[in-house]
């Protein structure tokens, strides 16, 4: 099998495992006990969270453990966006799109900034709605997570703090955390990253959070996490996390270097008379997204799935959509011919190469069939 799918999940490293199994086997222990074992994994998820923060934080953050990307959006979004207007984009994830729009359910005044044809913020536009509202919250996707657009998230947060110094900023980060160098700056507020786009386990997120900030919980009970996020933590899947942070941070240049070989050779070897690369030169190299011409994405999916090749047709999230919301965003109306292929630096360049050839294959005698 041939897995260009990376943006929807990553197979888990297993050297990540085999470093955190005995937190699943024999020191298992509730980190909230109050014997030696329980004591001890309380000071192992501090470590875990040291190693998240040392990564991307300037030193002004903390960090919150949750059980995925998914709740870190949901809890910066419903934390802090209480009142007056909000902003997003067009091109976020539906973990973030959806909220904004319960917002808009619940009384509030949400605004959605528009994307260029390669699926950045229209900073302009973004900057715009800030300045002439009384806006409370913005939130801006890092790395757009079906083209791969990338937001300068520092310098899009830095001049929404000059229009009002009391917005606060929130970015998902899932899609970037990992792949793309940064640092996060001060002016950064709320951060949402997820462990299985790295290689780690599924039921892992995280949030970082600036220090000063007073963030409600999102789920009550026990009160773990500083009374942030109730609910015993998944010391497993943390330590896991904690693994594949290091690995990805230790090897960062390397890995983007061979990741950005990866997406050239595949875009070099596609037929250009079949497809429309929506993704730009600039965007993740981690991403590339497609328009087949004239044939749709899903079954091409489906035709690749039998040559033992995995990709994706955008958002797994959103995938029971014929169109995507963010791709029309860019200006690419009623297009159901959408292809996304995602990378890993674990991948050869000859599977890469061969990938492409089949896509073309496939798409090109897919055409033909919907030309008789």
């Amino acid at each position: 099998m041939i897995y260009l799918d990376n943006a929807a999940t990553t197979k888990p490293l297993f050297d990540a495992i085999k470093y955190a199994e005995r937190f699943n086997e024999e020191e298992f222990f509730n980190p909230s006990a109050l014997y030696s074992g329980g004591l001890k994994n309380h000071k192992e998820i501090q470590i875990a969270k040291d190693v998240l923060l040392n990564a991307i934080s300037c030193g002004k953050h903390d960090v919150i453990f949750t059980s995925c990307g998914s709740e870190s959006n949901n809890q910066a979004i419903f934390g802090m966006a209480k009142r007056g207007v909000v902003v997003t984009t067009m091109g976020e994830h539906s973990a973030v799109y959806k909220p904004f729009t319960e917002l808009k359910n619940r009384g509030l005044e949400v605004y959605f900034a528009k994307l260029d044809r390669f699926g950045c913020v229209d900073v302009e536009d973004l900057l715009n709605l800030v300045s002439k509202n009384n806006v409370t919250f913005v939130s801006v996707v890092h790395v757009n997570n079906e083209t791969g657009a990338i937001n300068d998230i520092n310098a899009i947060a830095e001049k929404v703090k000059k229009i009002n110094k009391n917005i606060i900023f929130h970015s998902d980060g899932v899609q970037a955390f990992g792949k793309i160098p940064f640092r996060l700056s001060e002016n950064v507020d709320l951060y949402s990253v997820s462990a299985h786009k790295i290689n780690a386990l599924k039921g892992t997120g995280a949030l970082f959070k600036k220090k000063n900030l007073t963030l409600p919980p999102y789920i009550f009970g026990g009160g773990q996490e500083g009374g942030l996020r109730s609910g015993t933590e998944n010391i497993f899947g943390i330590k896991v996390f904690e693994y594949a942070v290091k690995e990805k941070y230790s090897n960062m240049q390397n890995n983007y270097q061979i990741v950005t070989a990866l997406k050239q050779i595949f875009v070099d070897e596609l037929d250009k008379n079949l497809f429309d690369v929506i993704s730009s030169e600039s965007s993740s190299p981690y991403i590339v997204s497609l328009s087949a011409k004239g044939v749709k994405g899903e079954v091409v999916l489906h035709m690749l799935e039998e040559d033992g090749i995995i990709i994706g047709n955008g958002s797994a999230c959103s995938s029971k959509n014929r169109y995507s919301r963010v791709i029309e965003a860019c200006g690419y109306k009623n297009n159901d011919g959408i292809i996304r292929v995602s990378f890993s630096p674990y991948l050869n360049q000859d599977d890469v190469k061969f990938a492409a050839q089949k896509i073309n294959e496939r798409t090109q005698k897919l055409q033909r069939i919907m030309k008789k």
